[in-house]
């Protein structure tokens, strides 16, 4: 690697963009780091080169890449915060402040994971780049992994797993998501990875390419009927998404029918429907499997149109139909998001839902124990999207009931709700919502407080909370009532 390809790289994706930035800050993090060495013997420089130019591939921008760059500056070198704020300015001197912090906070045990994890979300909060440049400095970590010794490597692999795996996921960032994921599988599954990587890239290689190429053959001249701009390309489940549907669904590979999908690229979102009909024309569809990501994405951003048919030979075929924005979107998250939506020089960093989530927690809880676990509760869940009958769209955790919903439209509605219509439809208030739902709930105008067995099936943290919160008005009042002189009190 070498600041020329960096420089080259970046601009491929900013055209017109003054790059003398990343050469002035290549060239100081050069000098800073001179003599050091990793500890796989190489020049210490190589990191935060790599780091940078793993940036620049999710289209980040250009202060993000110069602070990779400067990354490791301030905690590696006698070269301080305020040199690299005198140079570069406040921008780029708060992005390296961030990772210099986090660089303080090392794993030692599940107390440390806790603080970790608490860290990440602070900095988050603040401006998501530093997240950036954390999972790139990461990921190149994880590359030269074999340096360290095997307890190390492993302790890095669960951590990684455990934090930045999720978060990547948060935030959309398909493409170090899967790279850190199945790394951390090789070193913490050796034999598992082994025998999976054989079986997907020897044993099913030839068949799976001449499943292929028989649906692109029958494909294509339909395509190219309509005139439509298109791409169309195999796109693989990776390794660790593999075994761990092998685990949560309890099955052998070969009983995992969607490790690969064919993936179709075209220019507007018009197209992706067109598309759809056209291939719903030629195959069956399975319809319990179709999704529309574009009317109602993922929390992360996630947007395409998901749908299963019966090929040929009657086997089962996932396709995934996107424009090449959403495409960009989906593999690089937020940083290409920003990419599209915001010129070079006036960086806009919308913190998206969860985030804001995230805050609202922190503001609440002090302990770091009772924080993970209000976190991991509401935010590192799937999410779902559910409608009232005014059209208003709540997201909530997969697996949410009528009362989590009935509590995200407004307290009132939670503690007085009686019964719930689910598309028209009496439902049941302890019953899973899914995506797309209409919900109705009708309230009891008589009721004062909600049901305490309502905390057996809610999934949200907001529904526990109050209903907890108002379970205990409802007890003081009983009180009053039976023992005298509490009255009023």
């Amino acid at each position: 690697m070498t600041i020329e390809r960096l420089i080259k790289k970046f601009a491929e994706n900013h055209h017109g963009a003054d790059t003398d930035i990343l050469q002035k800050a290549y060239d100081f993090a050069v000098a800073a780091h001179e003599g050091q060495l990793r500890k796989t013997g190489e020049p210490y420089i190589n990191h935060p080169l790599h780091t940078a130019y793993l940036l620049t591939e999710i289209k980040a921008d250009l202060s993000t890449v110069a602070a990779g760059l400067l990354h490791d500056v301030p905690e590696d070198t006698d070269r301080t915060l305020e040199e690299v704020e005198r140079e570069f300015g406040p921008e780029i001197g708060n992005l390296v402040k961030g990772i210099t912090k986090l660089g303080k906070i090392k794993y030692r045990g599940i107390e440390r994971y806790r603080e970790n994890l608490k860290k990440m979300f602070l900095a988050m909060t603040n401006d998501l780049r530093v997240i950036f440049i954390k999972f790139c400095d990461r990921l190149n970590n994880l590359r030269t992994i074999e340096s360290l010794p095997e307890e190390k490597q492993k302790r890095i692999a669960r951590e990684t797993l455990e934090i930045y795996v999720p978060i990547a996921g948060l935030l959309g960032i398909s493409r170090l998501k899967w790279q850190m994921e199945d790394i951390c599988f090789k070193i913490l599954y050796p034999d598992e990875f082994h025998d999976l990587e054989y079986k997907y890239e020897v044993e099913k290689k030839v068949e799976r390419n001449q499943f292929f190429q028989r649906v692109k053959n029958d494909l294509t001249p339909k395509l190219k009927e309509t005139g439509i701009d298109y791409e169309i390309e195999m796109r693989f489940k990776h390794l660790y998404s593999i075994y761990k549907k092998m685990q949560e669904k309890n099955r052998k590979f070969d009983e995992i029918y969607d490790v690969f999908a064919l993936r179709i690229i075209v220019p507007t979102v018009n197209d992706c429907y067109k598309v759809l009909g056209i291939i719903h024309t030629l195959w069956k569809p399975n319809s319990s499997r179709f999704k529309d990501y574009i009317a109602v994405p993922k929390p992360n951003g996630y947007k395409s149109l998901h749908t299963t048919i019966y090929g040929p030979e009657e086997k089962a075929t996932e396709f995934q139909i996107r424009t090449k924005e959403m495409h960009e979107e989906n593999v690089y998250g937020l940083a290409a998001h920003w990419y599209y939506k915001h010129d070079e020089d006036k960086f806009g960093y919308t913190s998206p839902k969860w985030v804001k989530e995230i805050i609202e927690v922190q503001k609440e809880v002090l302990d770091t124990d009772e924080l993970v676990k209000k976190i991991k509760l509401d935010v590192f869940q799937d999410r779902i999207f559910v409608f009232s009958p005014k059209g208003d769209v709540f997201e909530l955790p997969e697996k949410s009931t009528p009362i989590d919903f009935a509590y995200a439209v407004h307290s009132n509605i939670g503690n007085k709700a009686a019964s719930v219509l689910i598309n028209n439809k009496l439902g049941k208030l302890d019953q899973e919502l899914k995506n797309g739902d209409m919900v109705k709930i009708i309230t009891e105008k008589n009721r004062e407080y909600p049901n305490q067995d309502w905390l057996k099936f809610v999934k949200t943290r907001r529904a526990k909370d109050r209903i907890k919160q108002y379970a205990k008005k409802s007890s003081l009042t009983r009180i009053k009532r039976f023992i005298p002189g509490l009255k009023g009190k």
